[in-house]
């Protein structure tokens, strides 16, 4: 049978799987009148949006777009974010965790008259309990239907349905015993290196790879833990680990009617934390006959459960065989699906109104192919508040400065914050996607490239430079992906630039414009008089700057840097930055955009500079720099700043899970001190050295700050 009529008509099912109803659709578009089953008109004019960020600003577009009426939500910490500003129709849920308060979220679709509900991702978007919660309150539930989320959010269960519709799923064991020890010996039967799952995991949450028997009832005991306080549920399954795999999934669509079509394929595989950070489509170097074969495989799993609506179909890929696995069914709208869009022209948001409408797809899957065949590469990169040099640990705060590539056909930006915004840490840490296409996977790699150097966010620590790094790094070029590509190509990815001397020049002199007193020492006389180009009369003499560079990767001690500014005119300058001068730069700034332009000897230079306090972010050629002024000891004291020098600090704002050492304790490096959780994610505090605990400073379920000390160090001296 050609693949084509495999994808129009469907596969046989296995036993127990559930058969949709045959479709009498033709290959034409459907028409712009719609209609359910029993042929009444049925469609949405309003639906409430049980979501927050980026997804629910992207949500509200496609809904305006088509006139329907947008009703959203908001949280305490939310209430002044972009979703809840967007809509008239707004309501406060409250406390943090109320997004997933279903009850009251139907409660409000219901008295603001709201037809359907769209879940986006996380939160209650695959909650089965809460899509049959909508559907018996009369409302459309934006998804698939409830039992398809219940079968294949269990991930034993879901493995089951799989094996009886002839898809291929990894070795393992999913079953309900959750016995320590039993789980231990499957593991010892499977074969290390194995992955424990959370089997309502998802997003990486509960799973952690064992590589070998002795540390296996440390990694089960931690995964339980995360995925207790993520999911409400600790039950595990175990896998064989692939060495070197991929991680491909499928975009489908199915409707009512039997029709189920695949969208083509995404490569997730460059991942940190178990956690998507770039996709791309099509996946490279995958052989064409792989390629049905996955889309072929996508389809029989999606119609195994009677699914409708929007949904993905996840594979892991052997890059050592050839060979790829089911791994679980995401029933719901994917991070990523902006990929999908670029590639196939179409608004994956409207199908899903469609769907729930009750119109047959739009396209069939001859149509969808030829778009595919005709669009080129599609790659998006997850801009996220976090810090890669520490081990990829989120990051909040006000967004001091934010400024993104020019959008085009070929650029895209799905944001959910804007200068200004505070990156909560409540919340999932993504600021934005920025999706980019091209004719080849080539071109679309420069785009990209080009499109990072261009995006400036300013407050948080990012991962855009680290992104750029990938980007540059010649086996992504190559196509030669795994999910383990950032540990296998570490020192690639984290070597630390050096920072070249114009750049501290530019810092320097942008510091001169701000008046900051804070950064330097002033020698000769100063004054401001109105009408000179930087601010400082002629007769100044010169100033004194000193920086240091923000945390490295390698954790060594942190460069400094001394840099001496003399006015020689209203607007020219001398610059001697690490002993090397810089005679007769022009230089002039721009306020608003805080973009100072200098013209050195050798070339011109834009550079943004952004300060807060004791905190300086640069940008410049592409490139962003963080750096800290060195307080004087009697500012310190005058401020009350207690010295931290020997203590071990939150690296983000945290609630304590447990807490491993005691006072006294003598301890080694890399020993666990402290298990903290944020934004949903464990992170074991370890050790940085050999030493004493004097001091432990929070008990369990203690709320922290960020930059809070968790224990302290004996001193020298050991006080």
């Amino acid at each position: 049978m050609p693949l084509s009529s495999l994808l129009r008509t469907g596969p046989r099912l296995g036993p127990g799987a559930i058969r949709l109803k045959p479709s009498s659709r033709s290959s034409t578009r459907v028409a712009s009148t719609l209609s359910n089953v029993n042929g009444e008109r049925s469609v949405l004019s309003s639906i409430l949006i049980a979501n927050r960020g980026e997804i629910a600003l992207r949500v509200g577009r496609t809904a305006a777009k088509h006139g329907i009426k947008v009703t959203t939500l908001y949280t305490d910490p939310d209430c002044r974010a972009q979703h809840a500003l967007s809509s008239p129709y707004a309501f406060n849920l409250g406390e943090t965790s109320a997004y997933l308060d279903g009850d009251r979220i139907i409660e409000i679709a219901k008295r603001e008259g709201c037809q359907g509900i769209h879940p986006g991702y996380g939160f209650l978007s695959e909650n089965p309990s809460f899509a049959q919660k909508c559907t018996e309150a009369g409302l459309v539930f934006i998804g698939p239907p409830w039992k398809a989320i219940e079968d294949m959010g269990d991930k034993s269960r879901s493995k089951e349905i799989m094996t009886a519709a002839g898809v291929p799923c990894v070795p393992g064991y999913h079953g309900e015993k959750q016995d320590p020890a039993f789980l231990e010996s499957e593991a010892d039967k499977i074969g290390y290196p194995v992955l424990i799952k959370a089997v309502k995991g998802g997003g990486g949450k509960g799973m952690r790879i064992v590589k070998s028997k002795a540390e296996f009832q440390d990694q089960l005991r931690s995964a339980k833990t995360e995925a207790l306080n993520s999911f409400g549920n600790d039950h595990m399954l175990i896998e064989k680990y692939i060495t070197t795999p991929r991680h491909i999934e499928v975009q489908i669509f199915a409707d009512k009617y039997g029709n189920c079509v695949a969208l083509g394929e995404r490569d997730c595989s460059i991942q940190r934390r178990h956690q998507k950070i770039l996709e791309e489509s099509p996946a490279p170097h995958l052989p064409d006959a792989t390629r049905k074969d996955l889309w072929a495989k996508a389809r029989s799993a999606a119609l195994a459960v009677g699914y409708e609506g929007a949904g993905t179909v996840e594979f892991i890929f052997d890059n050592d065989t050839g060979d790829f696995y089911f791994m679980e069914m995401n029933t719901r709208l994917q991070v990523e699906h902006p990929v999908t869009e670029m590639v196939t022209g179409q608004d994956l948001v409207h199908w899903q109104i469609l769907v729930a409408e009750g119109a047959p797809l739009p396209l069939t899957q001859e149509e969808i192919e030829a778009k595919i065949a005709s669009s080129g590469h599609a790659i998006e990169a997850r801009i996220y508040a976090e810090n890669p040099d520490r081990g990829f640990i989120p990051d909040s705060g006000r967004l001091l400065h934010v400024r993104t590539p020019k959008e085009t056909d070929h650029v895209r930006i799905d944001a959910g914050f804007v200068a200004g915004d505070e990156v909560s840490a409540h919340y999932d840490p993504m600021i934005s996607k920025l999706i980019v296409r091209g004719a080849t996977r080539d071109e679309a790699i420069r785009n990209l490239s080009v499109a990072l150097e261009e995006y400036e966010v300013a407050g948080p620590v990012t991962n855009i430079e680290f992104l750029k790094a990938v980007c540059k790094s010649p086996d992504f070029v190559a196509g030669k992906v795994e999910t383990g590509y950032i540990e296998k190509h570490r020192e690639e990815l984290f070597t630390k630039q050096p920072i070249e001397d114009e750049v501290l020049a530019q810092v320097a002199l942008a510091c001169l414009v701000n008046g900051s007193s804070s950064v330097s020492q002033t020698q000769g006389k100063f004054s401001s008089p109105a009408g000179s180009a930087l601010g400082f009369s002629p007769g100044y003499q010169q100033r004194h700057f000193a920086f240091t560079e923000a945390q490295s990767s390698t954790g060594t001690q942190n460069s400094s840097h001394e840099v001496q500014v003399r006015q020689l005119s209203e607007d020219t300058f001398q610059v001697t930055v690490n002993g090397r001068t810089f005679d007769q730069v022009k230089s002039h700034s721009d306020r608003d955009s805080q973009v100072i332009t200098s013209f050195f000897p050798h070339t011109r230079l834009d550079t943004t500079v952004i300060q807060e306090e004791d905190f300086i972010v640069a940008f410049q050629r592409g490139r962003q720099y963080r750096f800290t002024v060195p307080r004087a000891k009697w500012m310190e004291k005058a401020l009350g700043v207690k010295d931290v020098t020997n203590s071990v600090l939150a690296p983000m704002p945290c609630k304590i899970l447990s807490v491993e050492v005691q006072e006294g304790d003598v301890v080694e490096k890399d020993q666990p001190l402290v298990v903290i959780e944020s934004m949903k994610m464990e992170t074991v505090i370890r050790s940085p050295h050999h030493g004493i605990i004097s001091k432990v400073m929070h008990k369990k379920g203690d709320q922290c700050k960020s930059g809070t000390p968790l224990v302290e160090f004996a001193g020298e001296d050991g006080a």
